[in-house]
């Protein structure tokens, strides 16, 4: 354990080391960011990162952090959840809600709760109201580094009223240490997608990926047909156990299996990230519930309720 460095309200941020499996990480407190992560024998991060604790705190592009109580946008920041209407804060061009709003759990504080070589647990509590939402949530995660080079990440949570839970992990990922992920290849398991609007909020709409720039069920360079990607892809009608959905290459050989338990995967490209970091050089790929669920009757529920105990676990095995 290390200071990484203290936020402008005086709060002191540490930085944990992990080792086990053939990887190495460090997670910091802020957040709960990814701040490194590297494969034995390889030399550089395998996600992209900030020196420093001033780089994530005036960063927004969501760089290694852990995004919620609800991932990915919810139109206009209007929710009805067990039949109440609520209103969201709105910190998406001033009228849709990300990533759980502008002090979403990426921006919190984590308190570590167990530490060993290999692990880190981290909790949260987000105060009912929190960004406009019902419910005090509590979160914990679980950092473990397994054998065979494979980081897991668990999300647990439960809530004292009915409440949105869709937490997502936010790294972006860059298997070659290279300028840009583009000539990386992607595989996804998603017959499907969701299409959006000038916004990039769904229309409602479940596309077929057959014949589009979206159909990556076979292994596709990522600017294969000059697209680009910040869509979710439907990967199943619900949470399912633990199972592969994705695979990158990297262009030097480096390959990541992507396993989760959850319906959809945000597939971002990285087209406008901070200029710190430029244009296309990490990809994100963010195990979640479809994004505006609350608003689209026909998508999976995002809906947590006091007797429940929300679930995700994500695996990145990498060769």
């Amino acid at each position: 354990m290390q200071v990484f460095g203290t936020t402008p309200e005086g709060q002191v941020i540490h930085s944990f080391a992990l080792a086990g499996g053939g990887l190495t990480a460090r997670v910091l407190t802020w957040g709960g960011v990814l701040q490194d992560l590297r494969l034995e024998g390889v030399p550089y991060s395998l996600v992209l990162n900030f020196p420093d604790l001033a780089g994530y705190i005036n960063s927004k592009a969501y760089i290694g952090g852990n995004v919620g109580r609800f991932a990915n946008r919810i139109a206009h920041g209007r929710a009805s959840i067990a039949g109440q209407s609520y209103q969201l804060d709105t910190n998406f061009l001033g009228k849709h809600l990300l990533h759980g709003g502008s002090v979403g759990a990426d921006r919190q504080v984590w308190a570590v709760s167990a530490y060993t070589e290999s692990s880190l647990s981290l909790e949260l509590v987000l105060a009912d109201g929190h960004m406009g939402f019902p419910g005090e949530l509590t979160v914990t995660l679980h950092y473990r580094l397994l054998a065979s080079a494979c980081l897991e990440l668990e999300f647990l949570a439960t809530t004292t009223a009915p409440t949105l839970c869709n937490f997502a992990h936010h790294s972006y990922f860059n298997l070659d240490g290279a300028d840009s992920i583009q000539n990386h290849q992607l595989q996804i398991q998603a017959e499907h997608y969701l299409p959006v609007d000038a916004e990039a909020i769904p229309s409602g709409e479940i596309a077929s990926v057959a014949g589009t720039v979206f159909d990556f069920r076979e292994l596709k360079p990522i600017n294969w047909r000059g697209a680009r990607y910040d869509h979710n892809f439907c990967i199943a009608d619900s949470q399912q156990t633990l199972r592969p959905v994705a695979y990158l290459q990297g262009q030097k050989g480096i390959g990541l299996c992507l396993a989760t338990t959850e319906p959809g995967l945000q597939v971002y490209d990285g087209k406008y990230l901070d200029a710190s970091h430029a244009a296309y050089t990490g990809l994100a790929l963010e195990p979640q519930a479809w994004p505006d669920a609350p608003n689209h009757a026909h998508f999976p529920s995002a809906e947590l309720w006091p007797e429940q105990v929300y679930r995700q676990v994500t695996r990145y095995y990498f060769s």
